[in-house]
């Protein structure tokens, strides 16, 4: 077991698995940061997170891409406990193709394997993109059916 949660060294593997056609995985890079504000900015409701605020500063995350062109990431918080935290997921707002879907798919399921190596054994989300929540359920996520609400304090 990778002695390192932040460290994303099983990806290499998980990508060699998975029948997904020209699409890739990576770890964030600091590279990211500008294209991800962009696209927060781009989707309706959206505010992008403070990058301090994000595992790694930002960095502690996983990127879908295809050739050149980048198409979902998000981010894995891992904790002291056995659960892990998947959030502030975001895709680019101009990918219109095809298999949009599975980057999507993609990225959960690499999430999910990453946290299965380290031990984790739950995966919790927050989420109120229909899309998004239905993808989660496809992929065998037990979804609330009461909304709830982020609640965020900034405390300087």
């Amino acid at each position: 077991m990778n002695k390192d949660p932040n460290n994303c060294s099983p990806l290499a593997a998980v990508i060699q698995t998975d029948n997904y056609m020209k699409l890739n995985i990576r770890k964030l890079e600091e590279s990211d940061w500008d294209t991800l504000v962009k696209w927060w900015d781009a989707w309706p409701k959206w505010q992008n997170p403070p990058r301090e605020f994000l595992p790694n500063n930002g960095t502690g995350g996983l990127m879908v891409y295809k050739d050149d062109t980048l198409i979902v990431a998000g981010f894995l918080y891992f904790t002291n406990s056995t659960g892990v935290l998947l959030e502030w997921i975001v895709s680019n707002p101009e990918y219109k193709e095809n298999d949009r879907q599975e980057a999507i798919e993609l990225f959960i399921n690499t999430a999910e394997r990453m946290c299965k190596e380290e031990g984790k054994k739950q995966i919790f989300s927050i989420g109120r993109n229909k899309s998004l929540i239905k993808i989660h359920k496809k992929l065998g996520w037990t979804v609330d059916s009461d909304p709830s609400y982020e609640i965020i304090k900034n405390i300087e």
